[in-house]
This record gives C-alpha cells, structure tokens and sequence, in this order.
C-alpha cells in the first residue's frame, strides 16, 4: 500500500510517500522538501512530480497522513485542504498527526516523555505521551510556560527541537533531551499506526489542531 504524508505545519516543511505493510512495516520511499512561503504554490505539483518519479499517479495512493498541528495557521490549513482534497477524490482514509505526538513516539525512551515546541510570546505546545506495550498514547495537549513545563516535566522525559529550552532545562536539572523536528516522514509512520488501529477520519472532519491554553495547566501532566 502506498501512503502520501504531509507537513506544512513550520517554517518549512516537506512531503513523503511511503510503502506500507499489513503488517505495520512503512517504509519511506523519498522525502521531497517545501520551502516556506510558498506552501500553496509548491503542494500539489510537488505531489505530482514526486509520484511520477516512482511511476505512480494520484489513483495508485491508498491513504494519506497529515501534520495537523500545532503550528503555523496559514501553512496547516494549505496542507490539510490538499489531503482533504485528494482523499475525498480517490475515497481513501487519512490519518490526522500531531507532531507532538510524532516526536514522542519516535523517542526510544519507555517511560513517561512529554513534548514540546515553541509556540511563541513565551509559551510552548506541550503532549504528555506514555507507554501502552510497544506503542504510546497521548495522554494530553495544552499550551505552557516555561516554568509550567519545567514543573510539568518532573516525571516525564522532556524532549524538544528547541535548543534554547533544552539548555534552560539542563542548568535546572530537568531530564531532556534535544531532538531534530520530526517531519513528513515521521508523520507517515505513526500515520500507517493510526490507519491499523482504526483512527482515521473523513475529508469533511479534518481539521487543524491549534492547542488551546488549558485551564489547569498541571492537566498536561495527567
């Protein structure tokens, strides 16, 4: 089965086809970056070329996996209408992501790990992700400060993109760790999880995920 992923959710972001097996093997076949800016230019002639590359159409995709925040507004709304579009034409299953929740599942740790990104004026999108046998579960999302975080993150392994972050919380004695920013390819494997287990969702009920500011901050922690 093939499987078209896509994140438009940063500053820049990228697209990814993937094979896919029943039995929960996806490999990635090529990551085709996209410069920022030019999201709604660069989408879908990108798809077009990057499929006809490895002699495939639009009609040969069986499923689809989006970044569906948090992040940029105007970048996940360009991603999100070129999957909705696509999936509703060809009737296959998409696969909403958080890339929070990406970033923890591609963390080998086994316990308690809660991600975070910057989401500017001082705050950051944080999950809290936890161990259930071989695969994890999103326990919560919600937006915190620093200092919420730092408190948030002392049972959980704190992993972050942001290098500044990680670096405050060392000198603090909080445990984290320093990341890359998962991408489109991250998006298609824990994507193909989602489709296995049944989480997916119609054309018509995606939707971006922007995180909103919890009312207790300390529910991130539950």
């Amino acid at each position: 089965m093939y499987l078209l992923a896509s994140d438009t959710s940063g500053k820049n972001g990228s697209i990814a086809l993937a094979q896919c097996q029943h039995d929960g093997r996806c490999d990635v076949m090529e990551v085709v970056p996209l410069a920022g800016g030019t999201f709604s230019a660069q989408l879908v002639p990108q798809i077009a070329d990057l499929l006809s590359r490895h002699g495939l159409s639009k009609s040969s995709l069986d499923a689809f996996a989006v970044a569906s925040g948090p992040g940029s507004f105007t970048g996940l709304r360009i991603g999100l209408a070129a999957i909705k579009g696509l999936a509703e034409i060809l009737g296959k299953p998409i696969a909403p992501v958080s890339l929070l929740e990406a970033m923890a599942s591609a963390s080998g740790h086994a316990g308690c790990v809660l991600a975070a990104m910057d989401a500017g004026r001082g705050e950051f999108y944080a999950a809290t992700c936890k161990s259930e046998g071989s695969s994890r579960r999103l326990v919560s999302e919600c937006l915190l400060t620093q200092a919420e975080l730092f408190d948030a993150a002392k049972d959980c392994l704190l992993i972050t993109p942001e290098a500044a972050l990680a670096a405050a919380g060392r000198t603090l004695g909080v445990n984290v760790e320093h990341i890359a920013r998962p991408g489109s390819e991250a998006v298609a494997r824990l994507g193909w999880e989602k489709i296995r287990a049944g989480q997916i969702v119609t054309p018509e009920a995606l939707d971006a995920n922007y995180i909103r500011r919890a009312v207790d901050p300390v529910a991130v922690q539950r």
